[in-house]
């Protein structure tokens, strides 16, 4: 009798497991979109096909596939730190699970200090847009894009920078990334974007090895200094001098953001650019 309770009870529990709605992952249906998505790249780069040539004249040049021995994945140089200007971690992670912003990073670091790896380290996320860096037009093509979960006028708190600080930390070994390409949005895309600001603590990053910071005693430059040059050689884009001004001063003045240079702006250029 007894064991036929139990074989009861067993059958009404596989019962209402079989009848109770099965409860899918928050991002279940996205990340089924993204193994369909990475499935077609691996298609695309497994193509074993000549180069389909033909000369001015129309007639077909002769081409043949002979796949080398000697290659790997391109890696990052760049790390690219962002600001998310939402309200919630949840907001984001929504926001690059959805086609219509065509946007996305790599990496999402939330309040409570929590990481979301969102991409392959190896693949394109569309963080950067319309950017330059140097003679780098295409900041997408070669960096890592990381958001910080900051509405863009709140400090940022002592466990996100802990988790932002390990995960820089993973980066840098992993790529051989150098110190000086850790660096923002605002720098690659000072006409467009402000992120991540002012409250930004590269002060703290630099000691570290993630981008560089100003020394605390300040050399004044010398009477024929150049410092538009300077912001070049520094990487950024001088097309438009005032924004380039107001982006350097975001990341290495932080106390003023007017489009001019001051004597203590100079100083502090002066004492960064030399370290490029």
């Amino acid at each position: 009798m007894k064991n036929i309770h139990i074989l009861l009870l067993a059958a009404s529990a596989i019962l209402l497991d079989a009848c109770s709605p099965k409860i899918q992952p928050p991002y279940a249906a996205t990340n089924k979109v993204y193994h369909t998505q990475t499935d077609s790249l691996v298609d695309v780069i497994t193509r074993e096909q000549p180069a389909m040539l033909v000369d001015s004249a129309g007639g077909t040049i002769p081409s043949e596939w002979v796949g080398t021995v000697n290659f790997n994945l391109r890696k990052p140089n760049y790390v690219i730190i962002h600001y998310t200007a939402q309200d919630s971690v949840k907001q984001t992670l929504t926001t690059f699970t959805l086609v219509k912003p065509q946007v996305s990073a790599h990496y999402v670091v939330s309040k409570d200090g929590k990481v979301y790896h969102m991409l392959n380290d190896y693949l394109r996320a569309w963080h950067a847009g319309i950017s330059k860096w140097g003679s780098i037009t295409d900041m997408n093509s070669c960096s890592i894009g990381i958001e910080i979960d900051n509405n863009g006028h709140e400090p940022f708190n002592d466990v996100q920078v802990k988790s932002l600080l390990a995960l820089l930390a993973q980066l840098k070994k992993a790529y051989n990334i150098p110190q000086a390409n850790f660096i923002g949005h605002q720098d690659i895309a000072p006409l467009r974007k402000p992120d991540p600001g002012p409250l930004f603590p590269w002060k703290l990053l630099a000691p570290k090895g993630f981008g560089f910071w100003r020394e605390e005693l300040l050399e004044l430059p010398p009477d024929n200094f150049d410092y538009a040059t300077a912001l070049k050689l520094i990487g950024y884009d001088i097309s438009n001098l005032p924004v380039a001004i107001v982006a350097f001063k975001r990341h290495f003045v932080q106390t003023d953001e007017t489009p001019v240079m001051t004597q203590l702006d100079l100083n502090i250029l002066y004492n960064v650019y030399r370290k490029y």
